[in-house]
């Protein structure tokens, strides 16, 4: 392991078992997302600031066909808020929470350094709103591996600790609005390189998450990944 974390299993505890919830207070006091200004950024970025348009990595409507980037359609507004701020640092002694492979910076960390407060709120918001095509949403691929990962998302794996995906992402892999994102239709790659990346420390902004999978093997990963690209 790269770096070293506290151990804390709480199966009992849904919250606990994800770990990706946003804490609505901090979002408090703040003015109303406009959805408008946020389709505006989406789709024209603000180059002047480093600030790529949205649509050119995660599509119409936030409908993504590049398996490395995800679908950001329909996710929760407060979640989409939190992973934005987590991609940036803190300071200038700070390293983001949400890293690339071997703990380098990746390309959101850039544009969520030139993202405004207000920026953040609105396109978040405005990627909320959207529904997902499920005509080019992602599926499941291996047959093979199919039997695995519906275990995995729907029972966990009691022996190692591992909570059930089900428990925060919901049966259909839909997630629950203000707390935990969608699965379904997401990419298989980009999701099995999320939970590695949660595996190896370098996105180190779910705990909880490291925690699971840490305790999944390669193939494990593999599967519950494959399937929850299928759900609907």
């Amino acid at each position: 392991m790269k770096r070293t974390f506290s151990r804390i299993v709480v199966l009992s505890s849904l919250v606990a078992a994800c770990s990706l919830a946003f804490n609505a207070s901090a979002a408090e006091g703040l003015a109303r997302p406009d959805a408008a200004q946020g389709e505006q950024l989406y789709l024209k970025g603000e180059m002047s600031r480093g600030v790529l348009a949205c649509v050119t990595c995660h599509g119409d409507a936030g409908n993504s066909t590049i398996p490395a980037n995800p679908s950001l359609a329909a996710q929760p507004y407060q979640y989409l808020v939190k992973q934005l701020y987590d991609f940036r640092a803190a300071d200038e002694k700070s390293q983001p929470k949400r890293r690339g492979p071997n703990g380098a910076n990746s390309l959101m960390t850039s544009i969520a350094a030139g993202l405004s407060d207000d920026e953040i709120r609105n396109v978040a918001f405005y990627m909320s709103q959207q529904k997902v095509n499920w005509d080019v949403a992602a599926n499941a691929s291996d047959e093979a591996t199919m039997e695995r990962g519906q275990k995995i998302w729907r029972g966990g794996i009691p022996d190692r600790g591992v909570a059930a995906c089900a428990s925060c992402h919901a049966p259909n892999g839909m997630g629950i609005p203000g707390q935990f994102p969608r699965l379904a239709g997401q990419h298989t790659s980009y999701l099995y390189e999320q939970l590695k990346l949660f595996r190896d420390g370098d996105r180190a902004n779910g705990p909880m998450m490291f925690d699971i999978a840490d305790r999944m093997t390669e193939a494990d990963i593999a599967a519950v990944a494959d399937y929850a690209a299928g759900l609907r």
